[in-house]
């Protein structure tokens, strides 16, 4: 018979062996095993076998669309075995869980997913994330007093004050804490990531996250408008250095990038990437379209779950 419930501890194998079939990214089990309650958010059916199909979700602090902070359940890491498909074990999984999140005081629901049809019939909605594709501009040296350099994860709290300053209230941003930029931060910005650090006159003013092998800037922070141009000008000049032609900037156009972007980008295309996905819980839906869909909202990928 199959049960419905939360993992029990003794099931972690069967759990960590569904993940490994279902999942070809090494982070799941990494970042799992860093959350403290992370079994009592577990949801799985369960019969004799084993773990057929899990849910899991874990609470994070996500501004709103007007730069306050909420609540909000994330849902990570879903999966059936192969052979449990068709019977409608996630969906029961699914409803478990956003009464779970709703009981524990979570705004909302969010998650990502290249299969959104999975939870469209169970509440969540789709919604677009900032991409922009294009062809590296040529190189161009950096105005004087500025300079460019690789900076470490061991420069945490450098890179977290230009974090904080830059998404101060910026919607769909998460509130990093300094566990998040030790724990969770060095999984996703690990090799081949690169972290490109802009001074003024030796002051930290810049910085970009980019995924050298395939020409992605995955997250930006500025400390000021201005620094948006030596910051870009910056990164096309390292991907030039390294032979990268083309890549894909995962932010938000605020005003001082759009305007910089032609130092970054020769040419380029705006495209939809609509990977993200929202349920409301505790709000309307449209207070949670508000936050997904500002202008300006982003979810970095070091904040992934």
């Amino acid at each position: 018979m199959t049960e419905f419930r939360t993992v029990r501890a003794d099931e972690t194998v069967s759990l960590y062996e569904l993940w490994a079939r279902a999942f070809t990214a090494s982070h799941i089990v990494s970042l799992y095993e860093q959350d403290e309650g992370r079994l009592g958010r577990t949801f799985v059916a369960a019969d004799g076998t084993g773990v057929l199909a899990v849910v899991y979700w874990l609470p994070r602090e996500v501004r709103d669309a007007r730069g306050g902070v909420q609540r909000v359940g994330c849902v990570s890491s879903v999966a059936t075995r192969p052979d449990a498909r068709g019977r409608g074990l996630v969906r029961r999984l699914l409803a478990m869980a956003a009464e779970a999140m709703t009981a524990a005081g979570c705004a909302w629901s969010l998650l990502f997913t290249g299969t959104p049809g999975v939870y469209a019939g169970s509440g969540w909605r789709v919604f677009d994330r900032p991409r922009v594709d294009g062809r590296f501009a040529a190189v161009a040296t950096l105005d004087a007093g500025w300079t460019a350099e690789p900076a470490g994860l061991g420069d945490w709290p450098v890179l977290a004050a230009l974090h904080d300053r830059h998404d101060d209230r910026r919607p769909l941003t998460t509130v990093r804490s300094a566990r998040d930029w030790t724990g969770r931060v060095p999984v996703w910005y690990g090799p081949p990531h690169e972290i490109l650090l802009v001074q003024e006159h030796g002051t930290p003013m810049a910085y970009a996250v980019v995924d050298w092998s395939v020409g992605d800037v995955a997250e930006v922070a500025l400390a000021a408008g201005p620094a948006a141009a030596p910051l870009l000008r910056a990164v096309a000049a390292e991907a030039r250095a390294r032979g990268v032609r083309s890549g894909c900037l995962h932010a938000p156009l605020d005003p001082p990038v759009r305007a910089a972007l032609p130092l970054l980008f020769e040419e380029w295309e705006r495209r939809d990437e609509q990977t993200g996905m929202a349920r409301p819980l505790l709000l309307q839906e449209a207070e949670v379209r508000a936050v997904v869909e500002h202008p300006f909202a982003v979810h970095w990928t070091a904040d992934y779950f």
